[in-house]
């Protein structure tokens, strides 16, 4: 079952991060950035909250969630990453799960996930489809010539 992230997990969620081959410099960089603000201010000041999977003190995956800014209880799911090593063995449903719960527990309505259209990311978009998110919209050439933004979400109230 997903827990808080406590302090001494943000190591292994960035390792996992840099480890799970999604992800370029830049975006990395940016889990780094955003685990520091939620340590230094906590995950209401921040606008993050952290959940692990964990096997002991072993962080197998990670999910990041919060509120999406000018919205009526709207949050976004902003990273979900699984140890490469541990691909397809539920643990990305569980954090996604626990990321829907959190937000219905905060009387969210809807949450919403950003993530790229390449090739690469065809599983991602899959898996977010098989959690039961609706493919609300593709934003084409957003990020760079050729990878599209595509926008998911799913009602959660």
């Amino acid at each position: 079952m997903p827990q808080l992230a406590e302090n001494n997990d943000g190591e292994q969620i960035c390792e996992i991060t840099a480890r799970s081959g999604m992800f370029n410099e830049e975006e990395i960089q940016c889990v780094k950035d955003i685990w520091q603000q939620h340590i230094g201010l906590g995950s209401e000041a921040s606008g993050y909250t952290f959940f692990v999977q964990k096997d002991g003190d072993k962080v197998q995956g990670y999910v990041c969630v919060g509120p999406r800014g000018l919205t009526d209880r709207v949050y976004d799911l902003y990273w979900i990453v699984v140890d490469p090593d541990l691909k397809r063995s539920g643990i990305g449903r569980l954090l996604i799960s626990q990321a829907e719960q959190h937000v219905k527990y905060l009387n969210g309505r809807i949450v919403v996930i950003e993530t790229s259209g390449t090739e690469k990311y065809t599983g991602t978009r899959e898996f977010y489809l098989s959690c039961g998110y609706n493919h609300e919209a593709t934003l084409k050439d957003l990020y760079s010539d050729g990878d599209d933004l595509c926008i998911f979400t799913k009602r959660v109230n």
